[in-house]
């Protein structure tokens, strides 16, 4: 599961899906992490409650990047219900010592952050940052 993890990590963060600013995005947030120094802007197009894109820009550390990567290409498709349920089933999974990670797939990989406490706020980064996009929230959002 390490090496699996390391790989996924690496590849994501070497070679991040849909990263680039969106044009005509019908939400958009930033985030920060002030521990690692990652900032995030993520951008959406959601339509009839479906998002139907998700983009990505900034600069982090490769698990910030790779969550922010990772999370997007989960989340196309999904409703903005189905989304914040993935949210908080990866907040679990990242807090929580007895989890069942066999829901979510691809996102499970994660796992292995909550050893180590610091980094799981790289880890949530994006997934904060999700939430306040489907809000519309401009305020920059933290992992503080």
């Amino acid at each position: 599961m390490r090496e699996l993890y390391q790989e996924v990590i690496i590849d994501h963060n070497r070679n991040p899906r849909n990263f680039y600013a969106m044009e005509n995005a019908s939400s958009h947030a930033e985030g920060y992490n002030p521990l690692c120094g990652d900032k995030l802007n993520l951008y959406l197009k959601i339509e009839h409650d479906t998002i139907v894109d998700a983009s990505f820009t900034g600069e982090g550390c490769a698990i910030s990047t790779a969550s922010a990567s990772i999370m997007i290409e989960s989340l196309i498709g999904k409703t903005v219900s189905q989304a914040q349920a993935v949210f908080e089933q990866v907040h679990t999974m990242l807090t929580c010592d007895h989890c069942d990670e066999s829901c979510l797939g691809k996102l499970a990989i994660f796992s292995g952050v909550k050893a180590y406490p610091a980094r799981v706020k790289c880890a949530t980064l994006a997934w904060h940052t999700l939430l306040a996009a489907i809000k519309n929230n401009q305020d920059i959002v933290t992992t503080e």
